[in-house]
């Protein structure tokens, strides 16, 4: 068996009930699913106790294949808080199926620093990607039934339409398709595709809406395409935002679970940090915040890609900025972008470690834009020398950060007790000022502009023709004054995943540039991104299976 799954399996969990009652919610207040999970209603976030918490970011250099542990860190931490006696929530994105059965995994934590019931997170959980992955297909069918349909007909050009459709698979074959093939009775040919769910702008709207009233007008945003005469069209010309509303209502409300230490932990939405926000819900961290004096969050991938997204983007929405980022890091990884091989990273070697070190430099340097102390948490390998380990703790030293040796995965809260310490230090003295890295009433091209080069390193950007253009519509549309959520490899800072460490001088090369107007940001497209990944040669799903007594095995 796993070995994470087996450490879930030793854990007698506590009923829900109990769990509400450590953050003083009442059992009649939750909306249980079973005896371990729940959602809580909206009417809990109080904005009087999130002025008196205190938000926390995890994240991390620019990931690579051995694996960085930002989850596993940020449940570690809160249950190190908790240990010290400070209240804590944690708040987690919802894991894809796609990346369960595909190569990732899980995104439940790891060892003695998860989330539970481990098995229910990971795959259906409370069904909010479903409910997404409906209202997003409901817009879609609806589109094609206008456009098949002669007496309610806005007039939509097929040709223009760039709403596809979404499932929580890895599955290639469905990135590009022609439907409506069988006859005038099944609809109108045309290309379209599937996304995966998690990059779904339903999925970037659910994260970034607080109520109802605003999730339907953020849907009705949505563009669809053109009328053949050129006119814009929106969800809204649809008509479809309040069934898709309808859909999405229980989803709305965050889910409540615990960590391996009985902790509670709010775990909501799931977009990814290549292609969209990368973080949970406003609502989650809200929740978070208004449930405990420290609110444990994180942003997906490195934070040139969440981080900074979390904060120009969500922060900016919301109107709270993080006091401290945990910057997790392992020194597997820093040798990895210091060029030495993935199957010898187990090895001793203190100068390809130094060289790597140059990705974690520029990490700090970008969190600092934004007048934020950073934290550096090594997640400790039982390989990791002690040479090594000086190596990075003078590294740290000589640039004023805290750094902090964390082993949350083999002690649980107990290993991030350092960690749990350093951050409450650098919180009592922050006031989180929330500077942000452009103004949104800025030209698009300089916002683009102003994170490639001052976040990723480059020295210029070049827009293809396509890029050109759609900018163009964008403004015609008058979505100019959006923030921007740039589309990139997270294996590099650059665009191109072969530059580890630190590039500096590339041009950064937009393909196209799309416009997410429900969610409220543009996307530019940096190399050649996917919005629906394929499964490796071997994917996980051949190594899930259950047994006779319904136990799940081989679960990551």
């Amino acid at each position: 068996m796993n070995e994470d799954l087996r450490i879930a399996h030793s854990v007698d969990l506590e009923p829900i009930t109990e769990i509400a009652a450590k953050v003083g919610i009442s059992e009649d207040t939750i909306e249980s699913y079973g005896r371990y999970k729940a959602k809580l209603p909206l009417s809990l976030i109080d904005e009087n106790k999130i002025n008196k918490s205190n938000l926390i970011l995890v994240s991390a250099i620019s990931p690579t294949p051995a694996g960085e542990g930002k989850t596993t860190v940020s449940i570690g931490l809160t249950q190190a808080l908790n240990r010290l006696g400070y209240d804590s929530v944690v708040a987690l994105r919802e894991p894809s199926l796609g990346p369960v059965f595909g190569i990732k995994g899980g995104a439940a934590g790891g060892g003695w620093s998860q989330v539970l019931p481990m098995e229910d997170i990971n795959l259906n959980f409370t069904g909010d990607f479903d409910a997404i992955s409906k209202a997003h297909n409901l817009l879609a069918a609806m589109i094609d039934n206008n456009i098949q349909n002669k007496k309610n007909s806005l007039g939509i050009d097929p040709r223009t339409v760039v709403w596809k459709r979404v499932v929580d698979m890895n599955d290639r074959a469905l990135r590009n398709i022609i439907v409506g093939l069988g006859g005038a009775t099944c609809g109108r040919p045309r290309e379209t595709g599937f996304d995966i769910t998690a990059a779904s702008e339903v999925m970037a709207i659910l994260c970034m809406s607080e109520n109802i009233k605003e999730l339907k007008e953020r849907l009705g945003n949505i563009f669809v395409g053109y009328t053949f005469d050129r006119k814009p069209v929106y969800a809204r010309d649809l008509k479809a935002e309040g069934a898709m509303a309808v859909i999405l209502k229980e989803a709305l409300k965050p889910n409540l679970v615990q960590t391996i230490e009985h902790t509670p932990a709010i775990i909501h939405g799931g977009p990814f940090a290549n292609i969209a926000q990368g973080t949970n819900t406003i609502i989650a961290t809200k929740m978070a915040m208004s449930l405990s004096k420290y609110a444990v969050t994180e942003a997906g991938f490195g934070f040139d890609l969440g981080g900074e997204k979390f904060i120009d983007i969500k922060c900016r929405r919301m109107g709270i900025f993080p006091k401290a980022v945990v910057l997790v890091a392992t020194i597997k990884a820093l040798k990895y972008h210091g060029g030495k091989p993935l199957d010898e990273l187990g090895n001793p070697d203190v100068e390809a470690l130094r060289r790597g070190l140059v990705n974690l430099e520029k990490h700090i340097e970008n969190v600092r834009l934004f007048d934020i102390t950073p934290i550096v948490a090594i997640n400790r390998y039982s390989a990791d020398t002690e040479e090594e380990i000086a190596a990075i703790t003078e590294f740290c030293e000589s640039r004023n950060v805290a750094i902090s040796l964390c082993e949350v995965w083999a002690k649980g809260g107990e290993g991030g007790l350092d960690l749990a310490q350093k951050v409450v230090d650098v919180v009592s003295g922050e006031s989180a000022t929330g500077v942000k890295l452009y103004a949104c009433n800025r030209p698009v091209e300089e916002k683009i502009e102003t994170i490639a080069c001052k976040v990723y390193g480059a020295s210029a950007v070049e827009y293809s023709g396509k890029a050109v253009a759609d900018i163009k519509r964008i403004y015609s549309l008058g979505h100019d004054k959006l923030p921007i959520c740039i589309a990139k490899t997270q294996k590099s800072l650059s665009d191109d995943p072969k530059q580890l460490g630190r590039p500096e001088g590339f041009i950064m090369k937009v393909r196209e540039v799309e416009l997410a107007s429900g969610a409220g940001f543009i996307i530019p497209i940096a190399g050649d991104m996917m919005r629906m990944p394929g499964l490796p040669e071997y994917p996980a799903a051949e190594s899930i299976d259950i047994d006779e007594n319904g136990e799940i095995i081989g679960l990551s």
